[in-house]
This record gives C-alpha cells, structure tokens and sequence, in this order.
C-alpha cells in the first residue's frame, strides 16, 4: 500500500519523528534524500524477511551493530517505533485495523529487540566507531583513489567485508566501502574509492582527501566472506571498485597456505616467493575476470600482476566491454560466466548491482549451486 507513496510517507515519517523527538535530529545528515531510500529498502526488506527468520535474524543483527555509529541506544527504540506507526495508520487509510496494528506491533517488536541486543553485545568489545588516519593516498586515474588507513585502534574484520565511512567535510553522512586487503599485522585497510557523479563523500574522500586527514569508519559488515580454508578451486569475477572486496579475499586465500603463501602475497612479484609458495604444496587455484569499460580503468592491474606472478595459481583475466584491447577478452562479465571454469568451485562476484544481479542469474541458469555462489550487494 506504501509503495505508490513511498518518498511522501518516509518523508512524513522522518518530520513525524524530528518533530515529536527531536534530540534525534541531530543524528542525521542535513540532506536526507538518501537516507530516506535507504530507510525504506531497510524497511521493504524487514517486512519481506518475516517469512524468513534466520536470514531476518542477520540482517537486523548487522542492522543494530551499525546503527551505535549514529548515537541510537535502546531508548531511541519506542519513540522511533511510534512515528513509524503513526505514519503507516495516516497512510494505510481504513486497511490499518487492529489486526494489521497488533502484527505491525509485534513485528517491530521483534526486530527492535533483535536489534538492541545486537548493539549491546557489540558494546562489550568494539568501540561505535573508530578513528583513522589517511597514511597514503593514491590517485589512480581522474576519479579515482586508493586510501591507505590506519585506525586508532584494531579493525576486527573478515576479508570480503566492507566498513562505513565519515569524512569531516560531510558530518553524519557515512558511506559503505569494502576493505580492499586480508587483515595485516600493522592493522591497516585499504580502500579503492571512485568519486561517482553527485557523490558527496565519495567526491570528498578522491579530490579533497590527503594524507594525514582524519576519517571516522564504522564497524565492518557484509556477508561476502572468504572460506580461505576449503578445497574447493575459486572463481572471482569483479566490475570497477568492486575488486576491492574480491583483492582480499583473494590475499586471505594465498595466506591460507600458511607462512610461506603469506611471504608469496607480501613479496609478490620475486621468483623466490613463487617457489616458497610451492613448498607449502598450495594448489588452490584462483581465476579472476576483472571487468571495465576500458583497458585505461584497471587502475590495479600491475599489484594484480604481481600477486599472479607470486603465486602461478592465480589467473588474472581482464574484460574490456566497450573497445577492443590487445591481450584482454571482449564482453561483460555476465556475458563469459558460460565460458568461465566455475563448476565445483567457489565463486565471488562483486561489482554493481545491475552486475552482480545479471551474474548470478547467468550462473544458476548454467547450474551452479547457491551455496557456492557469494556476493554482498551493501544493504544499508
């Protein structure tokens, strides 16, 4: 009933809430147009997810972790909970029964107490956000950058997973960006940033962004994970920034082999790695279809090269959509997943969502198993 009126009725909510609470207008951002779009797909999925608990239980778990960065504690819960009923009686109309308000009722219920008790078990051991220096940052083309961070205090991650960011140049508007390494000793994260047109933080964190800057990082999510322990051969197949997240689980994979694999990783490039990585017996193979437009936007191809050079079991295999390039194939990644070896074998997809959406249907078309296909599209 909402979705005919959705940008009104979140619109209303959102006035609903400042007006009737208004200590939580400082949680937000001054413009609140993506907030809003973000706020409903949250929404549309809670309510689609009630036939589905356990996958429900995850998302609100990653959901309540996420929102200690904003200030919410249990308090904001019911106040919250009331303009959101509030808003759905106005715009129900006469279907807003006492049926529909008592399953309304119990289903926000549920998923504030899920989300409460997520934030609160976070509390006990991660801070709801963490400092960061800028230590490096590289342009790697006109609208793109790779920033190097070092936080204040360690990053508890999973390679694949990604981690919200605040610039200073933009309080209270937090963006997602995968982290583009395995965990490191020295603690820091890499990020490959693309400044997307009408992008705030994105355009801040490419063109006005330096070393030495301090950015706020909110805590990792996503459930694109590496099994950097199985047997299985992997394929990965990624579009633009959307290495980033595949480059670490690729790093986690070869550091799987134990210390001789991670010195292959950390000393790419030498024939001495190569053969250390020999002696660990490691076989796993790895193909990877990096996909661009262009053969000038594979802004990482040569550090892709030397991790390909240190371990012989990595396959490096570019894909050029719009122009024909020497030494790379011609199409999408969707287009050659039917040519790519992906039978029996992990497989990691990262990109957009157009990208993502058009490969996985492409893959369980051809027959490959859901448990085995991987991909994270950023719900927040």
């Amino acid at each position: 009933m909402l979705e005919p009126v959705a940008d009104a009725a979140i619109a209303d909510f959102y006035s609903h809430l400042f007006v009737t609470q208004p200590q939580t207008r400082a949680m937000f951002p001054p413009a609140m147009d993506t907030q809003r779009q973000r706020f409903y797909r949250a929404l549309s999925r809670i309510i689609a997810g009630q036939e589905e608990p356990r996958e429900l239980a995850a998302y609100l778990t990653e959901l309540g972790r996420a929102h200690r960065k904003f200030g919410v504690t249990r308090e904001h819960y019911d106040g919250f909970g009331r303009a959101l009923a509030d808003t759905l009686r106005r715009y129900a109309r006469g279907a807003w029964t006492p049926t529909m308000a008592a399953a309304w009722d119990e289903a926000y219920g549920h998923a504030a107490g899920v989300m409460i008790a997520a934030a609160e078990r976070d509390a006990a051991h991660a801070p709801p956000w963490w400092l960061a220096e800028v230590t490096a940052h590289e342009r790697r083309g006109s609208d793109l950058a790779v920033l190097t961070l070092a936080p204040g205090q360690p990053v508890h991650y999973l390679p694949g997973q990604h981690v919200s960011v605040q610039t200073p140049h933009w309080p209270r508007l937090w963006r997602d960006y995968s982290v583009a390494n395995a965990p490191r000793e020295d603690g820091t994260l890499r990020l490959h940033v693309r400044a997307v047109p009408g992008g705030l933080v994105s355009t801040a964190l490419v063109h006005r962004t330096a070393a030495g800057d301090t950015l706020l990082l909110g805590a990792p999510a996503g459930s694109m994970t590496a099994e950097a322990a199985a047997e299985r051969d992997v394929l990965c197949l990624a579009g633009g920034t959307g290495l980033a997240p595949i480059k670490a689980i690729i790093e986690s994979i070869i550091g799987a082999a134990g210390p001789a694999g991670s010195q292959a990783a950390a000393t790419a490039g030498t024939a001495r790695a190569a053969a250390m990585a020999g002696m660990a017996g490691w076989r796993r193979e790895i193909v990877l279809y990096l996909g661009a437009r262009r053969a000038s936007a594979f802004y990482d191809l040569a550090s892709l090269r030397a991790m390909q050079a240190a371990y012989p079991w990595l396959r490096v295999i570019p894909v050029v959509s719009d122009e024909p390039a020497r030494g790379m194939l011609s199409g999408t990644i969707p287009g050659i997943v039917a040519d790519a070896p992906w039978q029996d074998r992990d497989i990691y997809i990262s990109g957009p969502d157009e990208m993502i959406t058009k490969t996985v249907r492409e893959l369980k078309r051809l027959g490959a198993p859901d448990e085995l296909i991987h991909y994270d599209t950023h719900p927040f």
